[in-house]
């Protein structure tokens, strides 16, 4: 084949890019090469060039075709440098994005930016008081842990005290006066908090607060933790009760929802009211912190009619989640800058303190007006990025191995018959309908792996591309998964990011594939800066191109996050297999900002959840908020699975339907759901509508995909078939388990002489089985009894306990005997 690559590198990137170029091309320009070369030379070129690339590299890649025609391959660093089909443009202009076309159906965007401009400006106002500043202080010495009460709900009581203390106290028009006059009374504010001070436990101080000072107190008291109420007593008497409202949810709050720390009963009584302590005043000396405050109050309060219709159509979720997402990064990347040497302020208040780098002492940092205007400031960059959070992540093309086959396997052809009817309906409907709800039942052994990735291209907006998290409940089937998708698919390591949660597995499973490969490239409370937080745990590992996808998006705001080759893999990579739990944290987190990577990614990724029959209890109520969440985000989600309980199915579909509802209210889309039901024998597609009659509907649709898929199964011979055993009861507990565990013995025969096949080379009958069982102990006493056990002449037994405990080395290595045993 012949190719050309053209260079746009900057800086030393075109040094290595030409070094690398001119060993296997000829140069035919200052930064163009062309020659002929076979597919894989091809792949080690492009493997070269991603291992080397930086910030500064762009390289396109051209495959000439013929005379007339060429296609672009594949683009190495910035994709800004180029277009779609690989040109370079010959002129740039620059403006603004806000406003762009990009934010056209982000009707609410100036809302989230007026409520994290806000949100900024006031998250930390409660860091003035006494106790903050003592603690900063690099001359004061304590052994106290922690704050006896949380800085993020003194600030919240305070900006409750200025809408309390304001003319009219229900309105929100009153207190954003307040702020745009600049009339903060700080004598009003502290006669307020210290009649506050005194009920610390009985009183509710966020009650009565009026719509939008409510969802700015949301943001305020949130920005670190949500809350978390941990008395007994208390969560027993609102298990009945839902929060369907932001007021409901903040009626609630008290200061023991996570906000106080009463570890040494004496230590607190002793420091608590130096919280509620304002020696050096409430900022309010600080113009730049006064004028910030004035144009953001204005800015709220000419968006307050959009508001009002926010909160009567329910949209005002989205606002809360996208503005606190927004004030999380902000917060996250100034606390991790140096402080601004030229800041000018005559106030002497501080935010957060450093190490000094001689003798790792402490010394101060940011002031806090500083830290308030440029946290502020980086938020709203956030906010001005979240069209494109949304739009510009990379996919994958041109995946020649989904694409129809013309005789496909026998077994197999239900996969492109289920991609034919989706492109049909998608057709029918003129692409009217955006949010769909995926159900893949297909048998075991019938490719629904494959058949996932072929419906998710399907319904991708150019039924070309894809971009997806392929979510598992087991690390090594999540490896497994991944290696699949390498060679059934065809998809590379610029286009997968396999990940899971620990590197041990990781390199031995690697290590079972190719043990010859190379090894792959291997407290902040007390400082004032508890965003500046790991937000990933250290031992997450995975299997992906770390020079990939380099300049997809603006990422001076997401330094804090995208600090590792896993971050840019979970943000950016179009597949991604992992584990749940990696995505789980966008739902689950409680505590810092560890949601913040998988929020973004859901805003771009459509989601698909493999085997979701294995989860149980609890696991399948957090698996909901996350189906909620991809609904409100705009995503396509899928469960897959052989055994799918039509409960499981319709909670999962009403969670998907009323988070998608939202996210079509806010961007005046279709609000009805397009809902898919396929297997190995049939596509069955439904159009619902969002009425109080749509889980009816659903059910109804549900159940006759059920009725037909039985039918067809029952003309099929049967390939498994359940036998009850029954088991003696014995009054002693050993014997009793040893009658278990005998009973299972002799199943066990029973199904070696249904199922054994002969051996081609020796002729012996053998058989492959499993006994599942529910506690790692039993597991391996069974073992031990079918090890130990006498068994007929004729039976020779090998038996293997398989569990979460045993050691890594030899889990890997078993499964890896396994697999290819089986």
């Amino acid at each position: 084949m012949m190719v050309t690559f053209v260079s746009q590198c900057e800086k030393n990137a075109l040094k290595r890019t030409r070094r690398i170029l001119d060993a296997f091309a000829n140069r035919i320009g200052d930064n163009t090469w062309q020659t002929v070369i076979t597919e894989n030379g091809l792949k080690t070129v492009h493997k070269m060039l991603r291992q080397s690339a930086s910030r500064n590299s762009a390289i396109s890649c051209h495959w000439i075709r013929s005379r007339s025609r060429f296609q672009l391959l594949w683009v190495v660093g910035n994709k800004n440098k180029f277009n779609n089909e690989g040109h370079v443009p010959v002129n740039r202009t620059e403006k603004s994005l806000l406003g762009s076309q990009y934010e056209n159906n982000w009707k609410y965007l100036p809302l989230i930016d007026a409520f994290t401009r806000l949100a900024g400006l006031l998250h930390d106002w409660g860091k003035a008081s006494r106790l903050f500043q003592t603690k900063l202080d690099p001359q004061c010495k304590t052994s106290a842990k922690g704050d006896p009460i949380r800085h993020e709900w003194i600030s919240v009581l305070l900006f409750s005290a200025l809408v309390k203390t304001s003319d009219q106290p229900q309105h929100d028009l009153s207190w954003l006066d307040t702020l745009i006059t600049q009339r903060i009374d700080e004598a009003k504010l502290q006669n307020w908090l210290t009649e506050q001070q005194s009920h610390q436990q009985e009183i509710k101080p966020l009650t009565h607060l009026p719509d939008a000072a409510s969802l700015l107190s949301w943001l305020i008291v949130s920005h670190h933790r949500l809350p978390s109420l941990r008395v007994d007593k208390e969560i027993n008497n609102l298990k009945d009760h839902t929060c369907d409202t932001i007021t409901l949810l903040l009626q609630r709050l008290k200061q023991n929802w996570g906000y106080e720390n009463r570890q040494d009963e004496k230590e607190y009584q002793q420091r608590v009211s130096q919280c509620f302590e304002f020696p050096q005043g409430l900022l309010s000396q600080s113009l730049v912190w006064l004028t910030a405050l004035s144009s953001a109050a204005n800015h709220l309060k000419q968006q307050l009619p959009l508001f009002m219709e926010a909160m009567q159509n329910g949209s005002w979720r989205l606002i809360a989640h996208h503005a606190r997402l927004c004030l999380m990064l902000g917060d996250h990347h100034y606390s991790s800058q140096n402080n601004d040497p030229n800041w000018q302020t005559n106030i002497n208040l501080y935010a957060n303190t450093a190490l000094e780098p001689n003798n790792g002492g402490k010394k101060l940092k940011q002031k806090l007006d500083e830290h308030l205007l440029n946290v502020t400031e980086a938020a709203r960059n956030v906010v001005e990025y979240l069209p494109f959070f949304e739009s510009e992540p990379p996919v994958a093309c041109d995946i020649k191995k989904l694409k129809p086959q013309k005789n496909p396997k026998q077994g197999f052809q239900w996969q492109d018959k289920a991609v034919t009817a989706i492109s049909h309906y998608r057709d029918e409907n003129n692409d009217n309908i955006s949010g769909f709800f995926i159900v893949n039942m297909a048998s075991t052994g019938c490719g629904k792996t494959l058949a996932n990735a072929k419906i998710m291209q399907a319904l991708s907006d150019d039924k070309q591309s894809l971009r997806y998290i392929l979510a598992l409940g087991l690390r090594t089937l999540t490896l497994q998964t991944g290696d699949e998708y390498r060679a059934r698919i065809g998809l590379d390591d610029s286009q997968l990011a396999v990940l899971i949660g620990s590197q041990a597995i990781q390199q031995l499973h690697q290590d079972e594939l190719s043990p010859k490969n190379e090894e792959p490239e291997t407290e902040y409370e007390a400082t004032g800066s508890a965003s500046v937080e790991n937000l990933f745990d250290g031992d997450d590992e995975l299997r992906w191109q770390d020079e990939a996808w380099q300049g997809i998006l603006p990422e001076e705001e997401l330094i804090t996050v995208l600090k590792r080759a896993k971050d840019r893999a979970l943000l950016y990579a179009p597949v991604l297999a992992c584990t749940i739990d990696h995505i789980m944290a966008a739902t689950e987190t409680t505590r810092g900002g560890r949601y913040i990577l998988p929020c973004l990614r859901l805003m771009s990724s459509d989601l698909v959840i493999d085997e979701v029959d294995d989860f149980m209890g609890e696991d399948l109520v957090a698996i909901g908020r996350l189906i909620h969440l991809a609904g409100m985000l705009g995503r396509k989600v899928m469960i897959s699975s052989a055994t799918i309980p039509p409960d499981l199915a319709l909670s999962f579909f009403h969670a998907y339907q009323q988070g998608w509802h939202l996210h079509a209210t806010s961007r005046h889309l279709n609000h009805q759901v397009g809902c898919v039901w396929v297997d190995e024998f049939t596509a069955h597609l439904a159009t619902l509508n969002n009425s109080e009659q749509t889980a009816q509907y659903y059910q109804a649709e549900h159940q006759t995909f059920i009725q037909k898929r039985t039918e067809r199964l029952a003309e099929k011979p049967a390939r498994r078939k359940a036998t009850i055993l029954p088991l003696p009861r014995d009054k002693n507990d050993t014997d009793q388990q040893k009658s278990y565990f005998q009973a299972i013995q002799q199943a066990i025969i029973a199904q070696h002489q249904q199922h054994s096949f002969p051996d081609k080379l020796t002729g012996i009958n053998v058989s492959f089985g499993v006994v599942r069982m529910a506690n790692i102990q039993p597991c391996i006493q069974l073992t031990r009894f079918l090890l130990e056990a006498i068994w007929p002449q004729e039976v020779d037994i090998r038996a293997m306990a398989y569990h979460s405990r045993e050691r890594s080395t030899l889990r890997v290595s078993g499964a890896a005997v396994l697999l290819r045993g089986c």
